[in-house]
């Protein structure tokens, strides 16, 4: 089976998971229609190819989920630190971390992941560039400045360890297709 396949086997029994949740009960009856319904969903309404071009370690992606726990629960109790403690409100600013991620799927994942962590809020994203633009809660002295930074480089690391060893990687014919269009050296030479 192709790895395509897999994907849409997947999706196919995701919709028919939510269908049975929906109705609240599982029975042959409801397998059969969320099946169906399913069906009927990616044919009339696919989503778009997403290219998948490296392979899950899962792993990796376990130490990933411990960590995103472990990183939610520390920032919570931070936040909960700074709405409590007397005195002025935090110093909050913008940050920058340039990902050495590959993958947009992977690129979105992660930005996901920090959005999720509280305290911290991705504004912009430089796509071609790999640049992340983070608005950040607590930026009141360099140690909080640095703990930021190490998250997002631990987090940046179990990402492409979960996702995109480079002995793994296989860039799909999609890779960079968009940034061609974006790059104004690409233009002047068409």
């Amino acid at each position: 089976m192709k790895r395509e396949r897999i994907l849409q086997f997947g999706a196919l029994l995701w919709l028919m998971s939510v269908w049975i949740l929906l109705w609240g009960n599982v029975s042959w009856g409801n397998i059969l229609g969320g099946l169906a319904v399913g069906a009927i969903i990616m044919v009339l309404m696919p989503l778009p190819r997403v290219p998948v071009e490296g392979r899950v370690h899962f792993l990796p992606l376990l130490r990933l989920a411990v960590m995103f726990v472990y990183y939610s629960l520390q920032s919570s109790l931070q936040i909960a630190w700074l709405a409590l403690r007397p005195g002025p409100p935090p110093v909050t600013g913008v940050l920058r971390y340039q990902l050495g991620i590959k993958s947009d799927l992977v690129l979105t994942l992660c930005i996901d992941v920090l959005n999720l962590i509280p305290g911290t809020m991705v504004l912009e994203i430089d796509q071609v560039r790999r640049i992340v633009y983070v608005h950040v809660l607590d930026m009141g002295s360099q140690k909080a400045v640095s703990q930021f930074y190490r998250t997002v480089a631990q987090l940046e690391r179990l990402f492409i360890e979960a996702f995109e060893r480079d002995s793994d990687w296989k860039p799909s014919p999609w890779h960079n297709r968009d940034q061609q269009y974006d790059d104004p050296a690409q233009e002047g030479s068409s």
